[in-house]
């Protein structure tokens, strides 16, 4: 009698090609471990050739199947090699992960015009020219997953913090562009929206006074962990995710529903 197969079988990656920016630490390196470890081939991306070296090394040494690939995803060269790298490479890319990101804290009064192109190029120019490409890829093979990192902080604003908000609502409008224009090639597109994580970036914040007043703000009284936003992007490459398309699904601990 043949064995029947767990459910969780089907989330699984196995065999899918993957491309995550901004991927050599923090959110963007959990999501490469767990994406690996579900079976896919995870292309780890960076700006430095040493970041990216030392992300796969890391990786590699429990056994993940990741390669690297060094480019700035905000410069438009640099978008155009690493997909013509999986192009030659595998004809195809299966699922694009957009974490590329920078965040300059201070009201819009305090910033130049090149300050504000810098931030719009970085977290939203490059992800609209790098969805563009992945979706041509994706095209061709009837399937795909976009996947965009947002914030909370696209839904929301806080004082001294005036461009940044702008650059995640300019995300989760691209994201829903792209869910009606590609869904009839197969291809979804979705946004996870983290909130408060501890990553290598906020651990400063988090061991400070201001980081446990924020803790204290959240419905679960912590900081995320970083490995907990894993299984949702895990979840949304995965072919169990393929009638949702279009949403922003926060990972928060419940900070974004709090009056």
């Amino acid at each position: 009698m043949q064995q029947q197969s767990s459910y969780t079988d089907s989330f699984g990656l196995q065999d899918k090609v993957v491309f995550i920016s901004g991927s050599t630490r923090g959110l963007g390196l959990e999501m490469a471990s767990a994406m690996a470890r579900s079976g896919a081939l995870v292309y780890i991306n960076g700006r430095s050739a040493q970041s990216v070296e030392q992300a796969c090394a890391r990786l590699q040494k429990s056994g993940a199947h990741v390669q690297g690939l060094v480019g700035d995803m905000s410069v438009v060269a640099d978008i155009d090699r690493c997909m013509t790298d999986l192009a030659e490479q595998h004809g195809r890319c299966d699922v694009l992960v957009n974490n590329m990101g920078i965040r300059i804290r201070q009201p819009l009064a305090a910033f130049d015009f090149a300050q504000m192109e810098q931030m719009l190029q970085a977290n939203l120019l490059g992800a609209m020219y790098l969805s563009q490409k992945a979706a041509a890829l994706m095209r061709q093979q009837q399937w795909g997953r976009l996947i965009t990192i947002t914030s909370v902080a696209g839904e929301v604003a806080r004082p001294g913090d005036g461009v940044y908000p702008i650059t995640k609502q300019g995300l989760t409008g691209m994201m829903r562009a792209l869910a009606v224009e590609l869904a009839t090639y197969g291809i979804t597109s979705n946004a996870i929206a983290p909130g408060t994580f501890a990553t290598e970036t906020n651990l400063e914040m988090v061991n400070a006074e201001a980081g446990q007043t924020l803790a204290g703000r959240n419905p679960t009284g912590r900081w995320g962990r970083p490995e907990e936003i894993a299984g949702l992007a895990v979840f949304l490459a995965s072919d169990l995710s393929g009638y949702i398309n279009g949403q922003v699904i926060a990972v928060d601990g419940g900070l974004s529903v709090l009056f």
